[in-house]
C-alpha cells in the first residue's frame, strides 16, 4: 500500500475526519455548558474524560452509520494516530502548569495543544485544511490568554465552534477525489 493509497483510507473511513470533529466538537461544547452552569471543575473533568472516549464514540458512530471504523492492517498509517495521541497527552502537564498560574487560561492552553496535535493530521491524512485547523485553534488560544485571561468558559466556545464548523466543512466539500477500499 502506497502512501497515497493509505491516506485515501483515511479520509474514506474516517469521513475526512468530520465525525471525529463533530464528537469532538460536542465534547468541548459539554464542557463549556457544565462551566456556564457554575461548576468549572466538573467542565475540566467532562473534557479530560470526554477527550478520552473521542476515538471509541467516533468509531462507534462510524459504525452506526455503517462505515468502517478502522484501517486495514497494511497501512502504514494505521499505528500514527495513536502516536498522535500519545504526543499530545505528554503535553497535559502543559495544560495544568498554565492553569496553575491562570486558572482561567486551561481552555487556551488545552486549545493550543489539541491545535498542536492536529498538525499531524495533514500528513495522516493528506489534508492540507488540518494545517488551518491547528492555526485556528493555536492562535485563537494564544489569543485568547492574552486577550482574555479572566473568560474561563470562552476558549470551550470557540473550540466547539471551530471544531463543529470544520467537521461541517469536512463533511460536505470533497476535495480529494474517492476511492474504494478493496
Amino acid at each position: 500500500m502506497t502512501l497515497e493509497d493509505a491516506q485515501s483510507e483515511m479520509r474514506l473511513i474516517y469521513r475526512r475526519g468530520s465525525v471525529g470533529q463533530l464528537v469532538t466538537g460536542l465534547v468541548w461544547l459539554g464542557s463549556a455548558a457544565l462551566a456556564i452552569a457554575g461548576d468549572q471543575r466538573l467542565a475540566i473533568i467532562a473534557l479530560l474524560q470526554g477527550g478520552m472516549a473521542i476515538f471509541p464514540l467516533t468509531q462507534l458512530v462510524l459504525r452506526m452509520w455503517g462505515g468502517r471504523a478502522s484501517p486495514s492492517r497494511q497501512s502504514p498509517l494505521s499505528r500514527f494516530s495513536l502516536q498522535s495521541v500519545v504526543a499530545m497527552a505528554v503535553l497535559y502537564p502543559l495544560v495544568y502548569v498554565a492553569a496553575l498560574h491562570n486558572f482561567n487560561w486551561f481552555y487556551p492552553a488545552f486549545m493550543i495543544v489539541v491545535g498542536a496535535h492536529y498538525i499531524s493530521f495533514i500528513f495522516l491524512n493528506g489534508m492540507w485544511e488540518y494545517g488551518l485547523l491547528a492555526g485556528v485553534l493555536v492562535g485563537s488560544g494564544v489569543f485568547l490568554g492574552i486577550v482574555f485571561p479572566n473568560a474561563f468558559t470562552l476558549g470551550g466556545w470557540t473550540s466547539g465552534t471551530v471544531l463543529l464548523l470544520f467537521a461541517l466543512y469536512a463533511s460536505f466539500t470533497p476535495r480529494y477525489p474517492p476511492r474504494t477500499l478493496d
